[in-house]
């Protein structure tokens, strides 16, 4: 695999590399005001650091017995809960101000990426440049175009190799016990002395590495269960959304047909009424004329009689 341009990764997380006793909780009566955005490189070289530095202080703990009489292994048993709050801390020690589910959501997408960058890096030294192209070679589209992280940097990248290698030391001291040289020669010598020592370490290594796999897998379950509980009640949210919405508009629609109604029955009195005024003035003519008539009948019969 072909190696990220040299950076001043390492410097960076020597600067940032110290073992404090205690990292400085927040006060209750203190509220602190989380920053929001994109993660900077300094802000993501901080959390790196704070989690190798979390993972040095919980292989530690491991490798000490608690004593019950004493409560610490009550203690022991919150160290997981309490690992992401230890981070949080740590980095706004070191003036990043990010929450602990922040650190969480990052770090998880900063071993995705490292992840992706690693295993093309491996087929890319396998193939040759010719067939495939060096990721730190690649701009950004054509990063994009073969579905890797656009934006990881060689100074995170290698820090993150860093704390990968640690995590997993396995991976690194294989290759030197096997091809040593002097190794052979004290086996060959005393055989019943070399086992006990070469087997105790790689239990211990095992060990600590095992239980931060399972540790990873309780936070990547963890982490997917949560997800699905916020995907059903977004979904859930949804559809009362859309009934509420679908109630809305049928209300609408019915008032509004209320009101047509409303209005077609006010035009027919309307014109109910238009038409019985009409008839009582055509009435009334009709009464005027025939009163008329008989005005004239009564004043020419009075007229005969004279």
């Amino acid at each position: 695999m072909s190696e990220p341009p040299h950076t001043a990764a390492a410097t960076s997380l020597t600067h940032h590399h110290h073992h404090p006793s205690s990292t400085p909780a927040s006060s209750p009566l203190n509220v602190r005001e989380y920053q929001k955005g994109n993660w900077t490189i300094p802000e993501t070289l901080i959390l790196i650091t704070a989690k190798k530095l979390d993972d040095e202080r919980r292989i530690k703990a491991s490798s000490t017995p608690p004593d019950p009489s004493s409560g610490a292994a009550r203690h022991h048993s919150r160290t997981g809960e309490l690992r992401w709050k230890w981070v949080e801390n740590y980095c706004w020690s070191q003036g990043c101000l990010r929450s602990q589910n922040q650190c969480n959501d990052k770090w998880d997408n900063l071993l995705r990426d490292y992840k992706k960058v690693r295993e093309y890096e491996s087929r890319a030294s396998a193939a040759g440049d010719d067939h495939l192209p060096s990721y730190w070679k690649m701009e950004k589209h054509e990063r994009k175009e073969r579905n890797l992280p656009s934006n990881i940097s060689s100074e995170v990248f290698e820090a993150l190799n860093e704390v990968v290698h640690r995590r997993y030391p396995l991976r690194t001291t294989a290759q030197p016990s096997s091809s040593s040289v002097p190794s052979p020669a004290p086996i060959s010598v005393r055989p019943p002395s070399p086992p006990p020592p070469t087997a105790a370490p790689a239990v211990s290594e095992t060990s600590d590495s095992s239980e931060t796999e399972c540790s990873e897998k309780m936070e990547s379950d963890t982490k997917r269960r949560k997800f699905r509980n916020i995907g059903s009640s977004i979904i859930r949210s949804a559809s009362v959304l859309a009934r509420t919405m679908k109630s809305c508009d049928e209300r609408k629609e019915r008032r509004h047909r209320e009101v047509m109604e409303l209005e077609e029955r006010r035009m027919q009195i309307e014109e109910s009424r238009n038409e019985a005024n009409q008839q009582g003035i055509i009435g009334l003519v009709s009464a005027v004329n025939n009163l008329s008539g008989a005005i004239q009948t009564l004043i020419s019969g009075r007229h005969g009689q004279i």
